[in-house]
């Protein structure tokens, strides 16, 4: 879309608090990527007190995904005019109740409503931050914003997701939710006193008819394919990664923990590299590069599943997960920084939450695929399968790259 014609403007001051905001929104996403992500670490604990396969309590993940999908937008669209600052606040005070249900959830069908509201809740907390931490920064420094509140959805996967894995085996999956909820709560708290009043409130908002439009532009819904595709790879492999572990290194329990600490560690460098690099060398030079490595180690994943005995496999699917965490997530925050530059600020909220509904909408694709490609009970697969798609989506991006350069010449 053209935005020559829309209003630029100036970064919006923080009331004088310098990045203190930007680091009380990255506490929620925190608390957000500790829920979201722990799953797939406790996947066959969930599985076995429930009664069900893994591929069943799979759909989970499917749920949740699918919901935050389709919610995030419509919510984002229908809360435009509110106060930043209590919409934030009360996104994550529902988030917190929504894991205490989960924490009481009765048996499979109860697990599954409370993931589908803290979907809700997550859908409608993570754009608006996002897109409130790219306006609060000049541009030059926006994706190292960016990289900072979406670092604390990667950071959460370093920490919780193993922790998670931890007290699942030890003591229950239910305590993940109660812990999840104490978070949640904490970061509650964190945003009424870390945000200041008034905080966003001359951002511009976006008429109905600018938020179709820039979901109707040719640039943006390619970038939003991208995201889509580039998710569905990653979630191909991620969901049933504790049972590819198991099938071809031997790893269970406990363990399964170190590797995703190991996976988190790599994601939460690779966001915070990738949003840095992004702002020195522009994005374009991240998210390519970005999605080939990515490719490489799920390739790899997939020939060592093959070629290597397990007790041979360990080393090489540990250095395979650090080259899949840093390149899987230096491509998010300079693919958000994109989506900016194409939408512009006033359309910044609506393309953050499209750009998240894509995301997920992708997670739950790459669910629903890793489920199918798992149906045999054989993860071997799950790398092969992850890379076509990631694939996929650097052929799109090398399209747009070549229309934006056709464009300016």
């Amino acid at each position: 879309m053209n935005t020559s014609s829309l209003p630029a403007p100036a970064p919006v001051p923080a009331s004088g608090s310098g990045n203190a905001p930007l680091y009380w929104m990255a506490l929620g996403t925190f608390a957000v990527g500790a829920e979201g992500f722990m799953i797939a670490g406790i996947l066959p604990t969930v599985a076995k007190d429930l009664g069900v396969s893994v591929a069943v309590a799979g759909q989970l993940v499917v749920a949740f995904t699918a919901a935050y999908a389709i919610s995030s937008p419509i919510l984002t669209a229908l809360t435009g005019a509110l106060s930043r600052r209590g919409l934030l606040i009360g996104a994550m005070t529902a988030f917190t109740l929504a894991n205490l249900l989960a924490w009481q959830a009765t048996g499979y069908w109860s697990l599954m409503t409370a993931r589908i509201l803290l979907a809700f809740a997550a859908g409608l907390y993570v754009p608006n931050a996002l897109a409130l931490a790219g306006a609060l920064v000049a541009p030059e420094k926006r994706g190292g914003a960016l990289a900072l509140v979406s670092g604390g959805i990667t950071v959460a996967v370093a920490l919780a997701a193993p922790l998670g894995t931890v007290i699942a085996d030890s003591l229950s999956w239910r305590m993940t939710f109660a812990g999840v909820a104490l978070l949640a709560a904490i970061a509650t708290l964190g945003l009424m006193l870390g945000l200041p009043r008034g905080i966003g409130n001359n951002l511009p908002v976006a008429s109905l008819r600018e938020r179709v439009l820039a979901a109707r532009d040719p640039a943006v819904l390619r970038a939003l394919l991208t995201t889509l595709l580039w998710a569905t790879g990653a979630y191909t492999m991620y969901t049933y990664f504790a049972l590819y572990l198991n099938q071809v290194t031997g790893i269970h329990g406990t363990h399964v923990g170190y590797v995703l600490f190991a996976w988190g560690i790599s994601a939460a460098i690779g966001v915070m590299a990738g949003g840095k690099i992004a702002d020195r060398v522009g994005f374009r030079r991240v998210t390519g590069p970005a999605l080939m490595f990515l490719i490489a180690a799920f390739l790899t994943l997939t020939a060592i599943a093959y070629l290597l005995p397990a007790n041979l496999a360990v080393l090489p699917v540990f250095l395979s997960v650090i080259v899949w965490g840093i390149s899987g997530w230096a491509f998010y925050p300079a693919q958000q920084t994109n989506l900016i530059s194409i939408a512009g600020i006033k359309l910044a909220p609506i393309a953050m939450s499209l750009n998240a509904s894509f995301m997920y909408l992708g997670f739950s694709i790459g669910a629903s695929a890793g489920a199918l490609t798992v149906a045999d009970g054989s993860a071997q697969n799950l790398g092969l399968v992850a890379a076509a798609f990631v694939f996929a989506a650097w052929l799109l991006k090398r399209s747009a790259t070549r229309r934006t350069a056709a464009s300016v010449a």
